[in-house]
């Protein structure tokens, strides 16, 4: 590992990343959510800052898109290998900034630099289609790149939800500006802006800029934008998606779940109980994909919950800089304050605490709610925290309607030994991505994500889907001569 600094006290005194780093007359301080101590300092822009990036990026985008596909295709392996010079550094800013514990982070950025390695490829790939056609003429279909590509990205999974739309991206010819949450602009943002820097990526052709509502809706209604790349909240992207569409822009909307988790009553306890504890809890529960509700079978119900309350208990919750812990902390106190407030009601509805639902700081201890119904709170909202929601449920077919019952559709989850039954009552729930036998929190990079209902506009992101997101069709005839039109 190098002894060089992957992102010196220059980087983090209060700037944006426009191919270089320029210091702006907003800054904001960046806190790290464990402890509540300043870590560094990030530049804010307003909506004339995007107005000028998106300029300088279209402007910039032509040299690029025209570039040869080995010069393009050159800059991925080089930023996968900063990545990984550079590893403990990037790992350890996603704890402090996030609030990861050491195995999310070392995920994050594995997926992260991933989605650059495949990129990578992107260049070499076939970019069109030959068509039929008469005899002396070529038709074809040619795939071109879009121009400026806005990528708007969330807190969670900061570095890998805004990587993998940057990188493909850039792969087959776009600029980008991206915008980080503001909450996580150094390892959601900054980061991605030093990899591409020292891989030698033209100036211009990648913009970070941090920045509130205002930016984002700079970024939605920019003539020099021509898509928007959004991963956040239902209404957020409601926002986004309206404020976009009016502008004519493409949208990709990868937006939130209300994910189930449904145990069969042939399934194997152990790995059933391994399966919830990872879904729920992962990353304090905020992930877009954690399982939101655990539907477990009438009969197993009683065994289930109180060994899963065992494992809640024994998660230990912490700092993650401080060394093993399961759970850090939750991103900031409103976060907190939705968790807890879907936890309080949904007792004083009818459910059941049978463990956690304490807070210390930021901290929430990982909670189990039992005999939720639909009545409830924590059955019908989005919790994003460490909070388990078991729902009882006595037929396949009633497995299916309770996990049907809500207006998101992204991912869902059957735990089962007999594979066939599974695959039957999978195929009938609205959603984009379906796992037998596995939980409701995966992603390999290579697959199509994306989600129905509330939790995407049917776009999807990954692997093949790529090539459909981050490119727009031309038609293209050929003859040798011009034809003798009869008029």
């Amino acid at each position: 590992m190098t002894t060089t600094k992957f992102l010196t006290d220059e980087h983090l005194s209060g700037r944006v990343f426009d191919g270089g780093w320029t210091t702006v007359a907003s800054v904001s301080d960046v806190t790290e959510p464990a402890t509540g101590k300043a870590i560094g300092k990030v530049g804010m822009t307003d909506a004339a800052g995007i107005a000028g990036a998106a300029a300088a990026a279209r402007k910039a985008q032509k040299g690029w898109a025209a570039a040869k596909p080995d010069d393009r295709a050159a800059v991925f392996p080089k930023a996968v290998a900063a990545g990984y010079e550079y590893w403990d550094e990037i790992v350890e800013w996603i704890m402090r900034e996030s609030g990861s514990v050491r195995a999310k982070a070392e995920f994050e950025l594995t997926l992260s630099l991933k989605a650059i390695q495949i990129a990578g490829a992107m260049p070499y790939e076939a970019q069109g289609l030959v068509l039929p056609s008469e005899t002396g003429r070529t038709s074809l279909a040619k795939r071109r790149p879009l121009g400026v590509v806005g990528v708007i990205a969330p807190f969670n999974f900061p570095l890998y939800l805004a990587m993998r739309a940057v990188a493909p991206a850039l792969a087959v010819g776009n600029a980008v500006v991206l915008k980080p949450d503001p909450r996580t602009t150094i390892c959601g943002g900054f980061v991605i802006a030093r990899l591409f820097e020292l891989a030698g990526l033209p100036a211009g052709v990648l913009h970070v800029l941090a920045g509130r509502g205002d930016a984002g809706e700079a970024l939605c209604s920019d003539d020099n934008i021509a898509m928007i790349q959004f991963t956040g909240s239902t209404n957020a992207g409601r926002m986004v998606g309206q404020n976009a569409s009016k502008h004519l822009k493409k949208v990709s909307l990868e937006l939130g779940g209300k994910n189930s988790l449904i145990i069969l009553d042939d399934a194997d306890m152990e790995l059933a109980l391994k399966n919830a504890a990872w879904g729920v809890y992962l990353h304090q529960g905020q992930i877009c994909m954690s399982a939101g509700r655990v539907l477990v079978h009438k009969s197993i119900i009683e065994e289930f919950s109180a060994r899963l309350a065992e494992k809640a208990k024994a998660l230990p919750v912490g700092d993650p800089m401080s060394g093993t812990v399961a759970l850090g902390p939750l991103i900031n106190q409103q976060q907190l304050d939705h968790a807890k407030s879907v936890i309080e009601q949904s007792v004083a509805q009818g459910a059941t605490l049978l463990a956690g639902g304490t807070t210390d700081g930021l901290f929430l201890a990982p909670t189990v709610l039992r005999d939720v119904t639909p009545a409830m709170s924590a059955y019908n909202e989005e919790v994003f925290g460490p909070v388990a929601v078991l729902v009882p449920f006595e037929t396949d077919d009633e497995a299916v309607q309770l996990a049907n019952d809500t207006e998101y559709g992204l991912s869902a989850a059957v735990v089962s030994k007999d594979v066939a039954r599974a695959i039957a009552l999978g195929e009938r729930l609205n959603c984009g991505l379906l796992h037998i036998n596995d939980q409701t929190v995966n992603d390999d990079v290579v697959n199509p994500f994306g989600g129905v209902g509330a939790s995407g506009n049917g776009t999807s992101i990954g692997g093949p889907a790529n090539w459909d997101l981050f490119t727009e069709w031309q038609w293209m005839t050929i003859k040798g001569t011009p034809p003798a039109y009869p008029f």
